[in-house]
C-alpha cells in the first residue's frame, strides 16, 4: 500500500512542478523567457513583443476653413444671376479619426460629406467637387491634399451627397499634441490665420 502512495505523490508533484513552471512562464511582456517557456519551447527564442497602435491620443476637431464651406457652379459664368445657378454644393458632414503609432507619430484619417444641389439653371448631370484637407502646426503645413470627387444627379432629382475620405495622413511624433485639421470646397485651404 506505501509503495501505491508513493507512485500517486510522484505523479501529483510532476502535475505540480509542470504547473508552478508553467505559471513561471510569465506574459513576454518584458522581452525574455521565463523558466517555463524554456522548458516548454526548448529554450526557443520568442519573437519580439509588437507594439499595438493606441487610439487615446491627440484629435482636434475638424474646422472649415474660410469660404470653403459651399460652391456655387453657374451657367454661362454669369455669377449673382439666380436663374444662371446650375448647381450649389455645401459640407454638410465632417468626420476624423486619429490613431497614435508606437514611435508617437499620429495617423490621421479625415472624412467629408458634401450635398449638390440643383440651382433654377441647373439639371441632372455630374457636378464635380474639389475639397482639400490641410493638417498643419504652429510650424507650417503637414500635409495638403487635393481631392475631386463628383456628385452625380440623377434625372428626376434635385439633390445627392458624395463623401471624400482621405487617410494615411501622418503626424510627426513632434507636432502629434499640437496639430489642426482644416478641409473647404474649392482651392483656398492652407491658408493660415
Amino acid at each position: 500500500m506505501a509503495k501505491g502512495l508513493s507512485a500517486k505523490a510522484g505523479a501529483a508533484l510532476t502535475v505540480l512542478a509542470v504547473s508552478v513552471l508553467a505559471g513561471c512562464a510569465g506574459s513576454g511582456e518584458s522581452g525574455g523567457m521565463g523558466i517555463g517557456e524554456m522548458l516548454l519551447t526548448g529554450g526557443a527564442t520568442l519573437p519580439p513583443v509588437q507594439a499595438t497602435p493606441t487610439s487615446d491620443v491627440y484629435c482636434p476637431p475638424v474646422t472649415v476653413f474660410e469660404g470653403g464651406s459651399a460652391i456655387q457652379g453657374y451657367a454661362g459664368g454669369r455669377a449673382g444671376d439666380a436663374s444662371a445657378l446650375r448647381s450649389q454644393i455645401a459640407i454638410s458632414n465632417l468626420a476624423r479619426e486619429c490613431v497614435g503609432q508606437p514611435d508617437g507619430s499620429t495617423l490621421v484619417k479625415v472624412g467629408v460629406e458634401a450635398r449638390a444641389l440643383l440651382g433654377a439653371g441647373g439639371g441632372a448631370g455630374r457636378y464635380n467637387v474639389p475639397v482639400q484637407i490641410v493638417v498643419k502646426s504652429r510650424s507650417g503645413v503637414i500635409a495638403n491634399r487635393s481631392r475631386s470627387a463628383v456628385a452625380a444627379i440623377p434625372a428626376g432629382s434635385a439633390q445627392t451627397t458624395v463623401t471624400v475620405v482621405e487617410d494615411n495622413i501622418l503626424v510627426p511624433a513632434s507636432q502629434a499634441n499640437d496639430f489642426e485639421i482644416e478641409v473647404g470646397l474649392g482651392g483656398r485651404a492652407g491658408r493660415r490665420g
